[in-house]
This record gives structure tokens, sequence and C-alpha cells, in this order.
């Protein structure tokens, strides 16, 4: 009679344990996919900031590259050469 008793009773606790693993890979899997959210939206915000850096830097070189005007030809300045 015991033997019957533990019969019926082991897949119960097999039933526990399996239920318990599955619940820890289920934290496992929803940890993981909360850093690889994190990571992919933190990795779009540093893609959009180095566009943003690299239009500003393509700007600045623009304006370096050009061609120097004379600004003393102003009304703030006696320019009486003429």
């Amino acid at each position: 009679m015991i033997h019957i008793i533990r019969i019926s009773v082991y897949p119960l606790f097999v039933l526990l344990e399996q239920l318990s693993i599955v619940k820890m890979l289920a934290i496992t899997v929803v940890f993981f996919l909360i850093l690889l959210i994190l990571g992919i939206r933190k990795s779009y915000k540093l893609k959009k900031e180095n566009e943003r850096l690299n239009e500003l830097s393509t700007s600045l070189l623009d304006e370096e590259e050009k061609p120097y005007t004379d600004f003393t030809e102003g009304h703030l300045y006696d320019n009486t050469n003429k």
C-alpha cells in the first residue's frame, strides 16, 4: 500500500520541480529580453547622436573652407580711401 502512495505522489513532485524550472527559465528570459531591448534603444540613440554630430562637423568644415571676406568695409570703420 505504501508503494502505491509513493508512486502516485512522485509525479506530483516531478511536476512541481518542472514548474519551478520553467518559472526560473521564464524569469531569466524576461530579464535578458529587457536587457536586449534597453541595448537596442541605447544603440538607436547613439546612432542618432552620431548622425547629428557628423552633420555638425561637416557644417563646421564648410564654414572653414569659405574664402576670407574683408569685414572692414562696414560703416564702423573709416574707409575714406575710395
